[in-house]
């Protein structure tokens, strides 16, 4: 009989037995461990929060009595601190205090059991508090999956963004690593989020990395950490992300910014899961799944020798394709309309929509940066809006003067602005538009970047190439 999905997941839930009876905790926890649960077994309440400050159960098997704290007491504060992951209790109880187990369901117990316990008993107890917690989790993740306005906190409603939708539900629950791919802007961090999230990783650590951002010569150290005295300023050991990480998910953004040498590395640690610091003789484990994300062509980096293909191989068993904001028509109205109520709220101002003639020039403006352009450009609006109505004034020149930009999608327009009557190049059509955007930031490196939705190092690189081929 094929498995159902909560009890795929319910082997890789946690369970915190807090049990001052040795003898009896020391057998629960090993029936439990024997039916392969993640298993803890401390002996009082106070001990319990001292792990929980470091590894959340889903389940916790308490004795109703306990030296200090009672388990009731502990099952109240428990719900108080953490409200968020709060996991699920089973009160063990002697046949005496039954009345007082009662008000452990009313302050949110699962269920209860008597002493002496039946071992079968008390698992099939356990196997059924766990799998309905799991079956909560998947309906919400359903829920989230078919809400009309977005995600797991990503906006949309359009056809392509529900196509991505399904397709991170389905990756976040495999193993491995995922590959997310898409122009700058269009919000590769928030899919890395939801896919940590959703995976059984999701009580571990999320960091984010942006190769492009750290230096070359720290790379291996900011991932792999390093030993006092490995090189010149290291004065003190330092541990690196991956084991940060460990037990959750990295982020490596622009990951076609790295360099081939640390390439070897990374690709050695997804095969055997393992890291070496820099200027250590052991190597250490890490369980920790990796999420790369890139707006480069990388098949066309691997084509000219810039990544290696057995890096991407790797990758791209789990790729994602997020779509440009262009090929979201029905979502631009909506995320505009979200951005706008949120910007008003933090400005403390009360705005009611936008005008028509401002929404058709949304709509026809191409958005090259995407989202995050979307985003700056409405918060630019509310800033300079005195009135309740984002009219066309309050929006950025380059949307505004969108007339004297061609329309890529007419042939008539394009030939209207090149007099010779020659198509430009996607890279004539691409330093055009970097000189415009410089034209209206005054020069301002830092800001054109932000409107092209790009870092500042492509930015130079991109500057560079202009002089190399003029």
């Amino acid at each position: 009989m094929e498995e159902t999905l909560s009890e795929q997941h319910t082997a890789d839930s946690r369970i915190l037995i807090i049990e001052d009876d040795q003898a009896l905790g020391k057998l629960l926890e090993q029936e439990v461990r024997d039916h392969h649960f993640h298993c803890r077994l401390v002996g009082s309440a106070e001990q319990a929060f001292s792990v929980m400050s470091q590894w959340i159960p889903d389940l916790i098997v308490s004795d109703l009595r306990l030296p200090g704290m009672d388990g009731l007491e502990f099952l109240k504060k428990v719900g108080t601190e953490f409200s968020e992951t709060q996991p699920d209790f089973l009160i063990i109880t002697a046949f005496g205090t039954i009345s007082k187990a009662v008000d452990t369901l009313k302050a949110g117990a699962e269920d209860f059991l008597t002493k002496p316990l039946d071992l079968d008993h008390f698992m099939i107890c356990v196997n059924r508090i766990l799998r309905n917690r799991n079956l909560r989790h998947e309906i919400s993740r359903i829920k989230n999956l078919l809400n009309e306005d977005g995600f797991e906190g990503i906006i949309g409603q359009s056809r392509p963004m529900r196509d991505l939708f399904n397709q991170i539900a389905r990756v976040a629950r495999a193993e491995g690593p995922v590959l997310i791919l898409g122009e700058s802007g269009t919000g590769k961090e928030l899919v890395a989020r939801a896919i940590h999230r959703l995976s059984i990783n999701h009580k571990g650590s999320f960091l984010a990395v942006n190769c492009a951002g750290i230096p070359e010569h720290l790379l291996e150290s900011e991932f792999f950490g390093h030993k006092a005295g490995a090189f010149t300023g290291a004065g003190k050991s330092r541990r690196g992300l991956f084991a940060e990480a460990k037990d959750g998910t990295l982020l490596l953004d622009e990951i076609s910014e790295m360099s081939l040498a640390l390439q070897v590395k990374l690709l050695r640690m997804l095969q055997d899961g393992k890291v070496r610091p820099v200027g250590a003789d052991q190597e250490e484990q890490v369980n920790v799944r990796v999420v790369a994300a890139t707006h480069q062509d990388i098949e066309k980096e691997v084509n000219q020798g810039n990544f290696r293909q057995d890096l991407f191989f790797r990758l791209e068993t789990f790729s994602l394709k997020i779509p440009p904001l262009r090929d979201r028509e029905d979502d631009l109205e909506l995320l505009a309309g979200r951005f706008l109520c949120k910007c008003s709220i933090q400005a403390g101002r009360k705005i009611h929509g936008f005008d028509k003639k401002t929404l058709n020039l949304l709509k026809k403006y191409p958005f090259p940066g995407n989202v995050r352009e979307l985003k700056n450009a409405i918060e630019r609006a509310v800033t300079f809006c005195d009135g309740k109505i984002i009219l066309p004034e309050h929006l950025p020149a380059r949307i505004r003067e969108q007339s004297s930009i061609p329309d890529l999608n007419s042939e008539d327009n394009i030939f209207d602005a090149y007099q010779n009557q020659t198509l430009p190049t996607l890279l004539q059509v691409e330093q055009d538009y970097i000189k415009r955007i410089l034209k209206i930031t005054g020069g301002n490196k830092r800001k054109a970047a932000a409107i092209l939705g790009i870092n500042r190092r492509t930015l130079y690189r991109r500057l560079d190439s202009e002089l190399t081929s003029t």
